[in-house]
């Protein structure tokens, strides 16, 4: 049996837990938006078309801030084509991911269905095909209180107070040769620079976010980071950062490590940014945006008819497209990716899952038929929900393994946070150990512990293996159940994980 200790003190302690950290991402993008959160004619949807049994998935998901509506689809879309009456919208191509775009559903109905869900929006704009003008008109179209052409006209279209959206994506993924109107480091940064000091004209109290690399693996991934910050920094808040994991050739040790490249690539942008801010002598701290971050088996975008190509399956209205079904393997990883933000909440400040539902998401629904969980739906829930107050600052002594790509990587990863305010500790573990159970020992200094509240873990179910997921006909196949044996005392917690597991523990504590 495998073992590790961890440490954490109520006086060491990273910052206060960020909200939007829990945040998740609807594109036009597949059945994402389209019998997703929207099928107007299901039997689950109200009189505007949202379907009700997703939104409240969405709502036990927790999900705190949606980043809409790209993604790659937001480089060639025109926002005017989602607003007014519906009979009068275009029908537009879109060339990101070779559909036919309906325009049934835009701004103001994914206004409604955020106000619905009780989640903040993050919009982007389009920094692809178009620039300033446009950039600034939409916010004066949700922002600005009327008596202005953009103003008025939302009125008209139905809603006289402001949308009042605060958190806006300078584009997306402009480094990346595949994307529609991708521009080099100078050309966006010039760009992003100018849209951002036009937006701010409109309202100078919205937070804006700039492109950062696509992935770590980007040929320009540090140089494309200082370049754009060097012409934004006094501009913007935050810096994005967008990565996907998947298992490679049954390398699943790599895998199971995949945080550590998330880890990598949080603190790499973070040190590229305290250098330009070091250089050009500024005095505020440029923040992380994570805004799209999953697990994504990327063996080609379609899952119909035509796979791998969906250019030869010709041009469809919201067919299915990379509709991932996770497994046990998959939810631990998403936990030690939860928890590598966790850690980072300093300066990681929002991160979306990408993306929401049907479309390598956390909920799968079906066309006049049901919705149900993932696998990885799990640990996002219970993070969301318990994970407030404080990040505390961990020692961890665990066993290692070794991999290919990581080489010795310990076999337990952990997070926690204590919340002063209902006086708990909850603390997020996962064994990336594939055979062996592991005892964890956590010491508390400065706290004492008078019960375990919650002890719950996602494990390999009875009778399955690591790559059992839910479907529809068996939704609940793998969750969460109660964790036997988790003891406190005083200032000691053992526990022990079952191998290849993602568990939460929730403590009682008292400050000695």
């Amino acid at each position: 049996m495998s073992r590790a200790r961890i440490t954490l003190d109520r006086d060491f302690t990273i910052g206060e837990v960020p909200r939007r950290l829990f945040g998740s991402f609807v594109e036009h993008m597949g059945r994402c938006v389209y019998t997703g959160i929207y099928e107007p004619g299901h039997p689950e949807a109200d009189e505007n078309g949202f379907r009700q049994d997703v939104l409240k998935l969405v709502k036990e998901l927790g999900a705190t801030v949606i980043r809409y509506p790209g993604g790659n689809f937001v480089s060639g879309y025109n926002w005017e084509d989602g607003i007014g009456p519906r009979e009068n919208r275009p029908r537009r191509l879109d060339g990101a991911w070779h559909t036919v775009e309906t325009n049934a559903f835009g701004l103001h109905e994914f206004v409604d269905w955020s106000r619905q869900a009780g989640t903040e929006i993050m919009e982007a704009i389009n920094l692809g095909t178009r620039g300033v003008d446009a950039a600034r008109e939409i916010v004066e179209y949700a922002n600005h209180p009327g008596g202005t052409y953009w103003s008025d006209l939302r009125a008209k279209n139905g809603h006289k107070d402001p949308f009042d959206i605060k958190l806006w994506c300078l584009g997306n993924e402009m480094d990346g040769p595949w994307q529609i109107g991708h521009k080099t480091a100078e050309e966006y940064g010039r760009l992003a620079q100018e849209a951002a000091k036009a937006m701010r004209f409109v309202d100078p109290d919205i937070e804006l976010v700039a492109c950062g690399s696509s992935s770590s693996n980007m040929p320009t991934f540090g140089d494309w980071e200082q370049t754009v910050l060097t012409h934004t920094y006094d501009e913007v808040d935050y810096v994005s950062l967008h990565a996907y994991y998947q298992e490679n050739e049954g390398d699943v040790g790599s895998f199971l490590a995949s945080a550590v490249d998330t880890d990598y690539f949080i603190e790499s942008v973070i040190a590229t940014a305290d250098a330009v801010r070091a250089k050009g002598k500024h005095k505020k701290h440029i923040n992380l945006s994570f805004d799209e971050w999953n697990v994504w088996y990327q063996r080609g975008l379609d899952t119909e008819d035509q796979p791998h190509n969906v250019a030869k399956a010709g041009w469809r209205e919201h067919p299915r497209v990379i509709e991932d079904k996770y497994n046990v393997t998959d939810a631990v990883v998403v936990g030690t990716l939860l928890n590598s933000l966790l850690r980072h909440g300093d300066r990681v400040k929002i991160a979306n899952q990408a993306q929401l539902v049907n479309v390598i998401a956390p909920i799968l629904s079906e066309e006049n038929g049901p919705a149900w969980k993932q696998t990885i739906f799990h640990p996002f829930a219970r993070m969301a929900e318990l994970a407030k107050g404080q990040i505390l600052r961990l020692s961890v002594d665990s066993d290692k393994y070794e991999n290919a790509r990581f080489g010795g990587t310990d076999l337990v990863d952990v997070s926690a946070t204590w919340n002063e305010e209902t006086g708990r500790v909850a603390l997020f573990f996962a064994n990336r150990g594939l055979e062996e159970a592991a005892d964890v020992e956590v010491a508390l200094r400065g706290f004492d512990a008078s019960r375990v509240v919650r002890a719950e873990v996602l494990e390999i179910p009875e009778g399955g293996d690591r790559f059992t997921a839910n479907t529809q006909s068996r939704p609940d196949q793998v969750g969460l159940k109660p964790l036997e044996g988790a003891k406190a005392s005083g200032s000691e917690l053992r526990l022990t994980l079952p191998a290849l597991s993602w568990a939460v523990i929730e403590l009682d504590v008292v400050k000695n």
